[in-house]
């Protein structure tokens, strides 16, 4: 299959930023005072537990992060090559047959019927009222009333047992890797892994990839056959719609973040530090941003963007490239917003940091105020940092979903779970009620936000001086 790379703004920023961790991550691995503390982290059995399923919904991420456009098939030999206007991905392609099985309208989970009656038209001429069935959804079975349930009960346990296999295959790889690097045998690591005996709770960690691995063949296999999570007003699988989303929530969190952190750090040292007109200035800076009610300065920004992107058509090949820029606007606006309150407790710390002996002592060693910051400063706030990035990450997650409720969010045409909130208010106040699309968009916000708080414990508990000594 012939394809061309599409490489979008926010594309190239989450590989950025996944390139910074990963040298991040060297660098720390070469440093034993850096090591000890993410050592504590990764003791922490709910730590290493969320930290899985964040891994989890960050390969679904990634492989959502790398797009092209499809070659559009020729007439002729000589005919020059043109591609789609469509924007797929990796995830996209892998996820294919959950992508291109669209229904009519809605249908509940594991339907297969139509949610709603219809009037059905028979070869004799005769109409009726009816629910009509699926063309995907339970579409293999003769007789669903009869049949659906037993199907449902076989592809489950079989999905269950090849997920089972699976996890065994993982825990032995695990235990081989293990053992050959403590030179020792994979029975032995076996049993201390099973009874806990280990630095690392790797059998938390194996439980929690066990669930996750189950629950996905068991989504794959009933997935294929009926629509999991039920289908939306245009027929579109909700399933594939909240996996798609999680990119969105992923971009906002981290790109967010990364815009807010320099701001936050910087000026807030530097206001904690050294104290007169500087101190005034930033102080002046972050009390008049915060006391702009940051949904109008968001929905103004987004109108402003709306307006220069509907008048400069020709600067965007896609409608994926539109929604992209939206995305990353939004991320810009967000951080630019967000970075006041870690910027003040930041201060509060600088100016406690201050006044304690060895910044004193420094001080009358004749130790640039460079340096200080650096080596004295920086080290004894970055416990504050993290705790206030991945607990930010979680609140960005959640106003996405608000700003797309209130009409200033990502795009309409951007897979996102405000979006699907968005769109199922009307859904909910219809009869029958259609309740599927707002639960999904819940279930996965929740499990994403709730496993970067945990881990933002387990990293608090790690790097603040006072609980560590403790």
């Amino acid at each position: 299959m012939e394809f061309k790379f599409v490489i979008l703004w926010t594309d190239a920023l989450v590989f950025l930023l996944v390139g910074i961790v990963t040298g991040f991550t060297v660098y720390v691995s070469r440093k034993e005072h850096l090591r000890a503390p993410w050592r504590h982290v990764a003791r922490s059995r709910m730590g290493m537990a969320a930290l899985v399923i964040l891994a989890a919904y960050l390969v679904v991420g990634l492989l959502d992060s790398v797009h092209y456009r499809p070659a559009l098939e020729t007439s002729g030999e000589q005919e020059k090559v043109r591609y789609s206007a469509e924007v797929l991905s990796v995830f996209d392609l892998i996820a294919t047959p959950f992508r291109e099985r669209q229904e009519k309208t809605y249908s509940a989970p594991f339907a297969t019927h139509l949610y709603a009656k219809e009037t059905i038209e028979f070869p004799d001429g005769s109409t009726r009222r009816d629910f009509p069935r699926l063309e995907y959804g339970g579409a293999h079975l003769d007789d669903p009333h009869q049949d659906r349930f037993a199907d449902i009960v076989l592809t489950s346990v079989a999905g269950i047992v090849q997920g089972v296999v699976i996890w065994a295959a993982l825990i032995t790889l695990t235990a081989y890797l293990l053992a050959r690097r403590q030179k020792s045998e994979v029975k032995t690591v076996v049993k201390r892994i099973a009874k806990g005996e280990t630095d690392i709770p790797w059998h938390v960690m194996l439980v929690t990839a066990g669930l996750l691995i189950v629950l996905t063949v068991l989504a794959i296999n009933l997935g294929l056959k009926y629509h999991l999570l039920g289908t939306d007003k245009v027929g579109q699988d909700v399933l594939y719609q909240a996996l798609k989303s999680i990119r969105t929530g992923l971009v906002i969190g981290t790109l967010t973040t990364l815009i807010m952190l320099p701001f936050a750090t910087i000026l807030g040292i530097m206001a904690g530090f050294f104290h007169g007109w500087v101190d005034d200035v930033i102080q002046y800076i972050y009390t008049t941003l915060s006391s702009i009610p940051g949904v109008l300065l968001i929905a103004a920004a987004v109108l402003v963007l709306q307006v220069y992107v509907e008048t400069h058509p020709e600067m965007f090949d896609t409608i994926a490239h539109r929604a992209d820029m939206r995305l990353l606007f939004l991320c810009i606006i967000l951080g630019i917003t967000s970075w006041t309150g870690l910027c003040r407790l930041l201060r509060g710390e600088t100016l406690k940091l201050r006044e304690v002996e060895y910044i004193q002592a420094a001080t009358a060693f004749g130790v640039s105020n460079a340096k200080m910051l650096g080596r004295h400063i920086l080290p004894n706030v970055m416990h504050i940092v993290l705790i206030a990035v991945v607990l930010d990450f979680s609140g960005l997650v959640l106003a996405e979903a608000v700003l797309a409720y209130v009409g200033v969010g990502v795009d309409p045409s951007m897979n996102s779970w405000g979006n699907m909130i968005n769109a199922a208010r009307l859904e909910i106040a219809r009869e029958p009620i259609v309740w599927w699309s707002v639960t999904a968009a819940f279930i996965f916000m929740f499990t994403l936000v709730l496993s970067a708080n945990l881990f933002s414990d387990a990293v608090r508990d790690a790097f603040d001086p006072r609980l560590r000594q403790q």
